[in-house]
């Protein structure tokens, strides 16, 4: 049952990746700059954060359902290849400073969002405890 249930939540991570991806990627003017898989990225961070401060917090769910929500639909919803090989493509078209800002950004500002995650996660646990 675990299988399916991840392997549900993750088609439905892939979707929203690629819709918001999609989404994202056309708002911003043409560029080589990959938008919209470092706002997915970044989305994704901070999802995962919040999520584990929450879950953590009192065990609200079973961990079959807390691995299909982690693994399966944020799991699927980011993605290190896509940044990856986009990296790559950057540097191999002479964009350096593109690519050192991609990287830059993917990792001081996904970590930044991890932890806004899990401090807006204690944040709404305090509210409700003191309530």
């Amino acid at each position: 049952m675990s299988y399916f249930l991840v392997g549900i939540a993750g088609i439905i991570g892939t979707l929203l990746r690629y819709v918001l991806g999609l989404w994202v990627q056309q708002l911003v003017p043409q560029t080589s700059f990959p938008v919209g898989t470092l706002a997915v990225n970044l989305v994704g961070c901070f999802a995962l954060g919040w999520f584990f401060q929450w879950v953590m917090d009192k065990n609200r769910i079973s961990p079959r359902v807390r691995t299909s929500i982690s693994t399966g639909l944020i799991g699927s919803f980011t993605t290190f290849s896509t940044f990856s090989v986009e990296t790559v493509q950057l540097f191999r078209q002479g964009l350096w400073g593109s690519g050192i800002a991609y990287v830059g950004i993917s990792m001081i500002g996904g970590l930044c969002l991890v932890w806004m995650g899990t401090a807006v996660a204690d944040r709404r646990r305090e509210r409700v405890r003191h309530g």
